[in-house]
């Protein structure tokens, strides 16, 4: 832990946008023991759309699709400058090289455990190793290093009245209990299938709600939606590539119910309170399943594991991940059904 209260604190990390939905969490419980701290966060151009205008952070964008000249843009942008402490919250080998271009007195990184791809070279201090992490518990102990008491995550999103009164207008006349399905991880061998997604649509429909697909403007994603509706006999609202992330962030936020693969709408729909039903197969839940609602998970992580390494998740370094693309088919659509019922009764929605 740094002996010294931090006046001017810089944030790196870049992507995803589940991963800087998780880091809000630890930022605001910083500005709660530091409201007069200036905080600056380096963040990516995409995640920066989502987060822009979050209250009290400056944003420094770093573009990756500028290549070399990123960095020099970094560096500019601080010239004359040194913050008390730079948060490295971030593995990446980009990273790492942007970390360098940050002015700061003290540069706190991962522990040795998470530490690669020549992290330990751009850190002067380490978090301390903890015993199978979520992700965003990973950033809690960021700030805890600079004296912060981390309890369970609040966040504060930012979003407008006009952001919900467009989510509002998409939503149209659909009634209050919103099913809503995010189907599409950024790699597809991470998706459930589409006749199945459409099964759960269904049986959410006959039990009395409107479902709502969501996605951004991508073939993969208006693929798959399109497979989705073909299969489903209820009526399916496609805003797939309708909304901008602030938009869509309301548009979960007024949802009952979100369905989802490991993708970053599972983490904004946390943001907003919305409970998340998670479908995973390649990673482990426990460390990147939706925070709030990871007793909702359907999973099929373990028993892949167990066949490709023959260890348990507590046997193997943290986060190993198993490989394969159909792995997602061996999540049924009775098993996410029977979720969806116990998480209807629990939620009393």
């Amino acid at each position: 832990m740094v002996s010294f209260s931090p006046r001017s604190i810089c944030i790196l990390r870049l992507s995803a946008i589940g991963d800087v939905c998780h880091a809000v969490a630890a930022v605001q419980a910083i500005q709660a023991t530091y409201p007069d701290a200036s905080i600056t966060w380096v963040i990516g151009k995409v995640e920066a759309m989502l987060l822009a205008d979050l209250p009290g952070v400056k944003f420094v964008v770093f573009d990756k699709k500028q290549g070399k000249a990123a960095y020099k843009t970094l560096k500019q942008a601080f010239r004359g400058q040194r913050f008390d402490v730079l948060l490295h919250m971030q593995v990446a080998l980009r990273a790492n090289l942007a970390a360098r271009c940050i002015p700061a007195k003290v540069k706190i990184g991962f522990d040795k455990g998470r530490s690669k791809e020549l992290h330990s070279l751009f850190v002067n201090r380490r978090i301390e190793p903890q015993s199978e992490p979520h992700v965003l518990e990973g950033f809690q102990n960021f700030a805890r290093t600079i004296g912060v008491t981390c309890d369970k995550p609040t966040w504060n999103m930012p979003v407008t009245e006009q952001d919900r009164q467009q989510a509002h207008t998409l939503l149209g006349s659909l009634h209050e209990r919103i099913f809503a399905i995010s189907p599409a991880a950024s790699k597809a061998e991470r998706n459930w299938l589409p006749e199945r997604y459409a099964a759960l649509a269904d049986h959410a429909a006959k039990q009395g709600f409107s479902v709502v697909i969501t996605g951004g403007p991508t073939p993969l994603e208006e693929t798959l939606a399109g497979d989705i509706i073909r299969h489903a006999q209820c009526e399916i609202k496609n805003l797939v590539g309708k909304t901008q992330l602030k938009t869509l962030l309301c548009v979960l936020e007024r949802a009952s119910l979100v369905l989802a693969p490991d993708t970053g709408p599972a983490h904004m729909a946390v943001t907003v309170g919305t409970p998340v039903i998670g479908l995973y197969a390649h990673s482990n839940p426990a460390r990147t399943g939706p925070y709030l609602y990871q007793d909702y998970v359907v999973e099929v992580y373990h028993q892949n594991l167990l066949e490709q390494k023959g260890k348990t998740a507590q046997q193997l370094p943290w986060g190993v991940r198993v490989k394969g693309s159909d792995l997602m088919a061996q999540i049924t659509t009775e098993q996410v059904i029977d979720m969806f019922n116990h998480v209807v009764e629990v939620e009393k929605l």
